[in-house]
Order: C-alpha cells, then sequence, then structure tokens
C-alpha cells in the first residue's frame, strides 16, 4: 500500500485554496470522466481524482490527511469518530455520486466507498471481499451555458418572446460527444432590467448518467435607445426649449415608449433643470413603475428673422436682467 499524495493527483500546491482545489478538480473529473474519456486508463484516474477531492474539500479530512498522510503506517486502526457519519451516510457533496451494483442477488445500493486501500487505512470505510462482483456507474451534472441576447426597450416594457438558437454538446449511443444545435422560444418578462440573468432550468448540457441537465444563462442585454438612457428602472432624456419657453413657461409633448404625454414647463425655468414624469419609466416586478426624467436643454435659434430680431431688441432695452449679477465668471469643467 503506497502514499497517495492528493496535492499531485489535482495539480495543486499543499498551500491551495479551497476554491483553487475546487476548480482543478472539476478540470480533471469532466477531462477523465469514463463516459466521455474512453482511453483505457480514464476510469482509473478519475477515481483518483474524486477519491483526492473526496479528502481535500473538506477542511477536517484535509487537516488530518496533512497531519498523518505521509506517516498512514502509524494510524492503522486509529479511524476518526467522525468517519462513520460522513463517509458512510451515502451523501456526496462534490456534484458527483457513485452508484455500486452488487452481483450474486444482493440488489445495488448507494456507498461512498470503493477508493484505495490508503485512503481506507486513514480514513477507514467499508470494503468489498473478492467474492463480490462489483462493477460501478458515476453520475454527473451537466454544465450550465452562458450567453447574451440583446432585447429592445420595447420588449423590456411590454415583455416580449424571443427566439434563440445555441449549440451545446451530448454524448450518444455510442459515447461519442458531438455538437447539436438548440432552438428555445424564451419569454422577456416585462421590466427585466439591463444586466439581468433569466435562468432557463435543464436547458444546458446534458448530464452523464443520472446526472441532472445544466441550465441555460441568459443575460439581458438591453439595446440603446436614441432617445432615453436606461438607468435602472428610469428612462433619461433631453428636450429642447426655446429661450422663451423657459422664461415664460409652456406646455410641451413628451415621448414615452408606448405614446406622447404632455409635460408643462414651470415659468422662468433654467437650462439643465430635470422634471419628472411619474410612472413612464420601466415597470417593475412589485410597486409602481420607474419614472421619466427630462433636462431641459435652454437653445438659441440659429438665424433670426426680422420681427424675432426687433423683438430681441427691444427686450434687452427695457430688461433690468443682468445673468452676470450674481455670478459673474468661473472655471469651466473639461473635455
Amino acid at each position: 500500500m503506497e502514499f497517495q499524495d492528493y496535492y499531485k493527483t489535482l495539480g495543486v500546491s499543499k498551500r491551495a485554496s479551497q476554491e483553487e482545489i475546487q476548480r482543478a478538480y472539476r478540470k480533471l473529473a469532466r477531462k477523465y470522466h469514463p463516459d466521455v474519456n474512453k482511453d483505457k486508463d480514464a476510469e482509473e484516474k478519475f477515481k483518483r481524482i474524486n477519491e483526492a477531492n473526496e479528502v481535500l474539500k473538506d477542511p477536517e479530512k484535509r487537516k488530518l490527511y496533512d497531519a498523518y498522510g505521509e506517516n498512514w503506517q502509524y494510524g492503522e486502526g486509529q479511524q476518526p469518530q467522525w468517519h462513520d457519519q460522513d463517509f458512510t451516510s451515502g451523501k456526496r457533496h462534490t456534484g458527483f455520486s457513485k452508484t455500486f451494483h452488487f452481483g450474486g442477488g444482493r440488489g445495488s445500493h448507494e456507498q461512498t466507498s470503493g477508493f484505495s486501500d490508503f485512503f481506507n487505512n486513514l480514513f477507514g470505510g467499508g470494503r468489498f471481499t473478492d467474492q463480490e462482483e462489483q462493477y460501478y456507474e458515476y453520475d454527473m451534472p451537466g454544465r450550465s451555458h452562458e450567453a447574451e441576447i440583446t432585447v429592445s426597450l420595447s420588449d423590456v416594457y411590454h415583455g416580449a418572446t424571443k427566439a434563440i438558437s445555441f449549440q451545446t454538446y451530448e454524448t450518444d449511443s455510442n459515447g461519442q460527444v458531438r455538437p447539436v444545435t438548440k432552438k428555445l422560444q424564451v419569454k422577456i418578462p416585462k421590466g427585466v432590467t439591463n444586466g439581468a440573468v433569466i435562468r432557463l432550468a435543464g436547458q444546458g448540457e446534458k448530464g452523464v448518467g443520472h446526472g441532472a441537465a445544466g441550465d441555460m444563462l441568459l443575460r439581458i442585454n438591453v439595446s440603446p435607445d436614441p432617445r432615453f438612457k436606461i438607468v435602472g428602472h428610469d428612462l433619461h432624456t433631453v428636450i429642447a426649449v426655446s429661450p422663451w419657453e423657459a422664461a415664460l413657461g409652456t406646455k410641451i409633448p413628451v415621448q414615452t415608449v408606448d405614446g406622447n404625454v404632455t409635460l408643462s414647463i414651470p415659468k422662468g425655468s433654467q437650462n439643465g433643470k430635470k422634471l419628472r414624469v411619474r410612472g413612464k419609466g420601466i415597470p417593475k416586478r412589485k410597486g409602481a413603475a420607474g419614472d421619466i426624467i427630462v433636462q431641459l436643454e435652454i437653445r438659441m435659434p440659429d438665424h433670426l428673422i426680422k420681427d424675432e430680431e426687433r423683438l430681441l431688441k427691444e427686450l434687452s432695452l427695457k430688461s433690468k436682467y443682468n445673468p452676470r449679477e450674481k455670478s459673474y465668471q468661473r472655471a469651466g469643467s473639461h473635455g
């Protein structure tokens, strides 16, 4: 019976974090899974990988292994008391399960045994006699796929159904992995925001054996709209008004996602003033919808007709307003 270097098996250092161990394990487990890799030594490698992970994934078992692993012969017959609960309960926490089938009319049952003599000596565990006919199969869940779907502002405002297609991989009856194109109809919920993820359960890669299929994770990408900037559930827009509209006050039309509304401009509105149109933004799952935030931009005409020029000259002579009276000059912003 030889010492098993579990760190070397997973290709990690003794100082590896739990996250590094799990990443290494998942990568190797998929590479050497017997239902995917048909090399003659793949199954044995997979068993060693699974055994290494069984120990290193658990801080207590890893601590025991680090302390006594290389000196396993001195701990012979001294099984830790927590062994019975953790190793013979039939529970697996790695995403894999191992089912053992016994011949001779014994039926089948799940058990977390079947590891090396080194493992059993250090941690204890059930063993099989040479007379017991034993074979096993592995179950592994399928990987989840990630993809982006681009939708319009109208789609997230009203809700929509979109057709998508993507390529995945499946194992055929001969054990060969082949690409498969899948097509789905995806419901875009009303009110979903940019960057949100829609989970389509079971639409990812098929599992191996009795493993569950993975999921399809669709990240929502809302395409730009020339009228609005989307900020959460609010829609921000800029609307131009004339100097006299800002000074005297008026009513102007404002576009929403599904039509126009009328917005009142207060007298004496300044350039950059922000007004709110409530409830006309993106709907929410609960509560009122977001708002439209309207920023005013005061614009002068490029060319004045004679009457406009006359009226402005008359205004300049009669008006006592001096815009530089309170703040004559200040530093400008860069860019």
